[in-house]
């Protein structure tokens, strides 16, 4: 069963083609990312995804529902771990995941319950009072995560989930990633790290200039190509994943 099904999917600004006719499918409990330096596509791909922004041709389908006219229902089935911080800096990490949760209905007495746990999923749960400025950049990320997962979302949205983290870090939000993952939940990230591809995708889409140059798995790429994700960006595109 898909999950997510594009077909000549474009998105343009003006004279700008961020995403040029692209065609992919996600299936059910796979994790999929999109692989790529900044200004390949892959952010807008997320942004028209969870139905941040229309597309300008082609068709999305998210769990079976056309991104135009069903945006309401999507949004109510995923969660999206963005690549920037959002987080309210004037509440405390908790009150960030409990005010959050009424954008889903969420009962106040449930929220809280869901909270607690997502705390202890992320290591957090010391920090439940702490104010959003006294975090650390690791520990905000992890509560982006705590927060995308606060609607038991049937899909989890991820861009550049560990951009900017120290590798102790970067690699606690992939142990986290990968339970996740075990237990069945649909994932979908962008990366610009070879590593983390290599580590969580099931599958990945190499992107350069809007465009999806190739879809397989990591271990199938790097035989095919003799290297690893990096040396095969670079032999698919003549370009370096670092831009």
């Amino acid at each position: 069963m898909n999950i997510i099904e594009a077909s000549a999917l474009s998105k343009k600004y003006g004279e700008l083609t961020a995403v040029n006719n692209i065609d992919f499918s996600i299936s059910q409990g796979e994790c999929f990312g999109f692989l790529g330096p900044n200004g390949a596509g892959k952010t807008t791909v997320m942004g028209i995804i969870y139905c941040f922004m229309p597309p300008s041709s082609g068709e999305v389908k998210v769990f079976g529902l056309n991104v135009r006219e069903h945006p309401g229902e999507i949004k109510a089935r995923l969660g999206v771990m963005p690549q920037d911080n959002n987080l309210d800096p004037d509440l405390s990490v908790i009150e960030n995941l409990i005010v959050y949760a009424r954008y889903f209905d969420i009962p106040k007495s449930e929220a809280t319950r869901r909270a607690l746990e997502l705390l202890d999923f992320t290591e957090l749960r010391e920090k439940s009072g702490v104010n959003i400025r006294d975090l650390s950049g690791g520990m905000k990320r992890r509560l982006l995560l705590a927060r995308a997962l606060i609607n038991n979302p049937e899909l989890l949205i991820l861009d550049e989930p560990t951009t900017g983290l120290d590798p102790h870090s970067r690699h606690s939000v992939w142990d986290q990633l990968n339970l996740l993952k075990s237990k069945g939940m649909t994932l979908m990230l962008t990366t610009h790290y070879m590593e983390e591809a290599e580590k969580l995708c099931d599958r990945v889409a190499i992107m350069d200039s809007g465009k999806i140059i190739t879809i397989d798995t990591p271990d199938h790429l790097m035989s095919r190509h003799n290297g690893n994700l990096e040396d095969v960006y670079l032999t698919l595109t003549g370009k370096s994943l670092e831009g």
